[in-house]
């Protein structure tokens, strides 16, 4: 701008807009193009605007349109939201900003088209996928978003209360003047690990006990009203149930009775759980951990029971062969036969680990007589 003795030049570019004023108050707006004033007195200012995809202040628009409403409607959009109501302001076609309750914002509109979208959010609070993709450069922090998987149940809760159970999927809530929260739980078979703490058995023996339970959510809504920590929870289901089976048991009982301890803990975990929407698949006992003096005589009594069942075995195995011994000789006893054939037996036995033998028939007598006196059966018939 550039000032003579009795005027002014203002060269407004294309895109700008020359907000002129006199003594203070908003007197014209020039267009684009050269503009030549008259103050003599010096009394106008002139002050450039950019008007292309530009905000203006709230609190001069409030002074503008005051002064000059007509003005104010011909260059300026102003968009105010109430209570529960969010807007998404658009220029030329994009999406720019996203409004929340009770928030004013002015736009030139001059060079520039401004759209603006009111979004009612009392009833229903979810985030509409159009809507959602039109702010999804640029978050803010009045939109939550949660992505539930296919293992999973979404629950949707608004101040504190369950509206809605979500499907596998992403989704996204308004939180303008509320409070909403997304939990997601995990539908599959989960292992708790119960770890060892010391209990005493009915004859005064401190032992530990480690378990494992497979718990699983089979009705998400009943859980989250009944159990505020599953895992917690069932942790210490599972203690007292394993005391006092404990407890009723002596040191024998609990080493010979796994099973039953087994069925007895899950009967027990079972029927508590029944009503909170949480089923227990599998429980039962993983390690039993002794004291180091009670695990050694342990040691020592399965020994002993060892070597006695070991010598046991061995006296019957004795006794088998004895009686099958005396089962032979009976045999031999009463068949002068099968004892000539044992005995042939024994000495093809003892040929086979003998490297020559030598064969005498005696005096007078010839091989052939050896031989048929060797193979004789039974004694020769008196004549």
């Amino acid at each position: 701008m550039a000032w003579h003795l009795v005027s002014a030049t203002v060269t407004v570019k294309d895109g700008e807009r020359a907000l002129v004023s006199r003594n203070g108050q908003l007197e014209r707006v020039l267009a684009p193009g050269r503009h030549r004033l008259f103050d003599p007195l010096n009394r106008m200012t002139v002050e450039l605007c950019t008007v292309v995809r530009t905000e203006f202040p709230a609190e001069r628009y409030a002074v503008v349109k005051a002064a000059r409403p007509d003005l104010a409607g011909e260059l300026f959009e102003a968009i105010e939201t109430g209570a529960n109501e969010i807007a998404i302001v658009s220029l030329d076609g994009r999406p720019v900003h996203l409004m929340t309750p009770w928030q004013a914002r002015v736009y030139w509109k001059v060079a520039t088209r401004v759209d603006v979208e009111r979004i009612d959010v009392a009833d229903d609070p979810r985030v509409s996928p159009r809507h959602l993709a039109m702010i999804e450069r640029n978050r803010p922090t009045i939109v939550t978003e949660a992505v539930v998987e296919n293992h999973e149940a979404g629950l949707l809760f608004v101040e504190g209360r369950l509206t809605e159970r979500l499907a596998p999927g992403r989704h996204a809530f308004w939180v303008a003047g509320r409070k909403i929260e997304v939990k997601r739980l995990d539908l599959r078979p989960q292992a708790v690990e119960i770890t060892a703490q010391e209990m005493l058995t009915r004859d005064r023996i401190a032992l530990r006990v480690t378990l494992t339970a497979f718990r699983r959510i089979v009705d998400p809504e009943r859980m989250v009203a009944t159990v505020p920590d599953l895992d917690a929870w069932l942790y210490r289901l599972v203690q007292f149930a394993i005391r006092e089976a404990v407890a009723g048991r002596t040191l024998d009982e609990v080493l010979q009775a796994k099973a039953t301890l087994d069925a007895e803990l899950r009967t027990y975990v079972r029927d508590r759980v029944a009503d909170s929407g949480v089923e227990v698949t599998e429980l039962g006992v993983k390690d039993v951990i002794l004291p180091g003096e009670i695990r050694e005589l342990v040691n020592k009594v399965v020994e002993a029971e060892r070597v006695a069942k070991a010598n046991l075995i061995r006296r019957q195995e004795e006794t088998a062969a004895t009686r099958s011994l005396l089962n032979t000789a009976r045999l031999m006893e009463e068949n002068p036969l099968l004892l000539r054939l044992k005995e042939l037996e024994s000495l093809e036995r003892l040929v086979e680990k003998v490297g020559r033998i030598d064969l005498h028939a005696g005096d007078g007598q010839g091989l052939d007589a050896l031989l048929t006196r060797l193979v004789r059966l039974k004694p020769a018939e008196a004549t």
